[in-house]
Parts: structure tokens; C-alpha cells; sequence
């Protein structure tokens, strides 16, 4: 997802209270039936003196828009307790969202806004997981690489019933990330249910400061180079590029990309981990409910060497868009285990108060064409993914995906 701003969206008051609540009424009213960037002159469509004729439809709206400011008039006048309009407005806006029924569009207010962008910026405090919203839970789609989520052994796909106390079911994937999250140091406890487990699990987690490196790289046996992107947050294409240009000067012989549960993030900084490896060309392309189409495409050029991607059910959205364009242009050979099935974009936009909202506003396709949401990306050769067990000669954990990538590497490279 990218984030974009719109410009200050301000509200003027009036010195009468009266004037004010009417103000706040009307800017509520037009929220609902504009969407924050319309106003009431968008639904004119004639003037004739001092009358105006509208649509039948945009009739229909403005009248939605009455009963709202009635229903606001009569919570103020008859409510058993004084209510504070800006609470209103929060319930209002939040209500707007939740009704499209939709967990990756949300609306946060100006604490549950600077969180996200904490989230997204590198550093925050929390355990580090992803989650949306499946079949009604609260669902992981993946820890974040070396935080305590991880550590403490969450799974994509765990369901999160309970945060500490507190039934998740029903309260919205703002709410239950915000009760995740909390000072370093202090611990939180997630009851989960797993589909290999009969009743629900327990998991005590101490919170830390979570720093994310998004890029690792080392080199493995024969000359092949590794590298890890574990999400793409603001800096994981400039770290990407760095990695890149570190295999091409070395004497490497190809590369093995691990996108494993890599929960996605930034399309921009997925374009630009895609661009190093795909030559001139499709990347992928968007389509809005209008059907206007936006194509992005590679430059030319890309990296010297062959190489394979790992990806597994944790690879979601932007790792989508990356491992859907190496596969439809046979550019790399794609190891391991279905994809998430997240093929939506989101816009983000700040308000003026601080607050602001994401929203679902594209589909994105793979270069042939092919949406994916819901449906996950096919790896090239399915491998799944290693148990946990130790291997009994040697007691070493072994991670058969990426011991198969090596293989058919050296296959190639041969």
C-alpha cells in the first residue's frame, strides 16, 4: 500500500455554540453522503433562481443526510448523558468504514493513526505480528522476523480470540492491533486457536521496542547468495539495491530471494525490488471499481545472475506483486508453498485533526493478468514447509524449502 496525504481538510467555528454543534452536524452529514472530499454543491446539478434541481438519487442522499442531522439533534436533546460531539463524529466516521465490511479499510483516529505509522516506519513498540481479518478473527498472517511474535512461535494462520482479557471477536483489527501493541517491557497474552491443536493456546509475550531490518544477505554454499526481505517497510528497496549491488560485484552464481512470511507493505518499495530483478516490462497493473487501469512497469536492465524466490502462506500483498511478476514473465523459479491471496491496494490519508483512514480503492492483477486476492500465487515447484523437527543424524532443524532452492539452483547455475 502507498501512502498518500490530501491536502488540509479544516473545520471553521463559529463563536455561538449553537453555530458550532450545527457546523460539526453538517460537516458529519456531508462526510457520510461525500466521502471527506465532496460537498453538498456536488450533488447540484441546475440552478434555476433561487431553487435548485437534483437526481432522483442525489434526492435520496441529501435525505439520508436530513435523518442523519436529526438523529444527531435527538441524541443531543434526549440522551440520558451529555455527549460530546467529536465523539459523535469518531463513531460516525468509524461506523462509515466498518459498514463496507472490508478488513483492510479502516477508519483510526489520531492516536490509532500515529500507531500505524509507527508500524510502517521501522520503529514501534509491540510484539510484531500482521494480522487482518478471515472468516470473522482476528488472523495472523505472519510474525515479523526476530520480534517476540516470532520468538514466542506464532503461525500464519493462528486466530487471535483474546488479547490479555479481551474477546477480539467483533472489535475491529484497529482495536485489537492497538491492544497488542504497549510499552516495552511490559507483557501481553494472546489465547489463539491453531488448526492442529484441539483446544485453545495460551501465549505469554513480553512487548519490546520493534526495529526492523527488512534486508538480510550472506552467502551460502557454492557461490550462491542469500537474501531475506522480511517486509517492506520505507527502506527495504534502498536496502535491497545495496544487497543486489554487494552479489553482482562478488563472484556469486546465483541468488535465492526468501520472501516466507513476508506480510508485504509498501508498493513502492516492492517496485523497486522488482525493477532489480525483472528486465523492461510489466511489473503489475491496478484497476478501480471504474475500471481505469494504471500499469507499472520495469526498467530495463536487472540482475546478472538466476535466481529463485521462497515464499510460502505468509507471503502476502507486496510479496504478491513481486513473486506474481517473476512467475508470469519466467524470469525466476518460484519454491515452496501457496501464497496469502491479498491482491487489493490501499490508500492511506491524513486528516488535518491528525486523524486519518485506509481504503481498499484497486485491484491489482500479475502482468497476464491474473487477480490473486483470494486465491494465492502457485509456486513453480510446491515444497512444504519443514516441521520444526530436528533431522535425526545431525539434530539440525532443517529448512527443506531452502535446501530444495539450492538444489535446483545448482541445476542452473551448473
Amino acid at each position: 500500500m502507498e501512502l498518500k496525504y490530501i491536502g488540509d481538510i479544516a473545520l471553521r467555528g463559529e463563536s455561538m455554540i449553537k453555530k458550532k454543534h450545527f457546523i460539526l452536524c453538517l460537516v458529519l452529514t456531508v462526510f457520510f453522503t461525500g466521502i471527506l472530499a465532496f460537498t453538498i454543491s456536488n450533488y447540484i446539478s441546475i440552478t434555476v433562481g433561487d431553487k435548485v434541481v437534483v437526481t432522483k438519487s442525489d434526492y435520496r442522499v441529501l435525505q439520508d443526510s436530513k435523518k442523519l442531522l436529526s438523529l444527531k439533534k435527538y441524541i443531543d436533546k434526549n440522551y440520558l448523558e451529555f455527549v460530546d460531539s467529536q465523539v459523535l463524529m469518531e463513531g460516525a466516521a468509524k461506523g462509515l468504514f466498518d459498514s463496507l465490511d472490508d478488513p483492510y479499510s479502516i477508519y483510526m483516529n489520531e492516536k490509532e493513526f500515529n500507531e500505524f505509522n509507527e508500524s510502517t516506519s521501522g520503529i514501534y513498540g509491540g510484539i510484531g505480528v500482521i494480522v487482518t481479518e478471515k472468516d470473522g478473527y482476528v488472523t495472523v498472517v505472519a510474525p515479523i522476523e526476530d520480534t517476540p511474535g516470532d520468538k514466542a512461535g506464532l503461525r500464519t494462520g493462528d486466530r487471535i480470540i483474546k488479547v490479555d482479557d479481551i474477546d477480539t471477536m467483533g472489535i475491529g483489527l484497529d482495536k485489537a492491533t492497538s491492544l497488542m501493541k504497549g510499552k516495552k517491557g511490559t507483557k501481553v497474552k494472546l489465547t489463539i486457536i491453531r488448526d492442529d491443536k484441539e483446544s485453545p493456546i495460551a501465549i505469554d509475550i513480553k512487548r519490546e521496542e520493534i526495529v526492523l531490518k527488512t534486508v538480510k544477505s550472506e552467502t551460502l554454499e557454492d557461490d550462491i547468495a542469500y537474501i531475506r526481505i522480511s517486509m517492506f517497510d520505507q527502506d527495504t528497496g534502498k536496502e535491497f539495491k545495496k544487497a543486489i549491488k554487494e552479489v553482482d560485484t562478488n563472484t556469486i552464481k546465483g541468488l535465492i530471494i526468501d520472501l516466507r512470511q513476508n506480510p508485504g507493505g509498501f508498493v513502492k518499495q516492492c517496485i523497486d525490488v522488482a525493477d532489480e530483478l525483472l528486465d523492461k516490462g510489466i511489473i503489475f497493473y491496478t484497476e478501480d471499481k471504474y475500471k481505469n487501469r494504471d500499469i507499472t512497469y520495469s526498467k530495463e536492465g536487472k540482475v546478472s545472475v538466476p535466481y529463485i524466490l521462497l515464499v510460502d502462506g505468509g507471503s502476502a500483498s507486496a510479496s504478491e506483486i513481486v513473486a506474481g511478476a517473476v512467475k508470469d514473465r519466467k524470469e525466476g523459479l518460484i519454491i515452496g508453498e501457496k501464497t496469502f491471496g491479498k491482491g487489493l491496494v490501499q490508500t492511506v490519508e491524513k486528516l488535518n485533526d491528525g486523524s486519518g483512514f485506509k481504503l481498499t480503492t484497486q485491484k491489482y492483477y500479475t502482468p497476464n493478468g491474473i487477480s490473486i486476492n483470494k486465491i494465492g500465487i502457485e509456486p513453480d515447484i510446491v515444497v512444504p514447509a519443514f516441521d520444526g523437527t530436528e533431522d535425526k543424524d545431525t539434530g539440525i532443524i532443517k529448512d527443506i524449502q531452502l535446501e530444495r532452492a539450492v538444489e535446483e539452483l545448482q541445476k542452473i547455475v551448473d
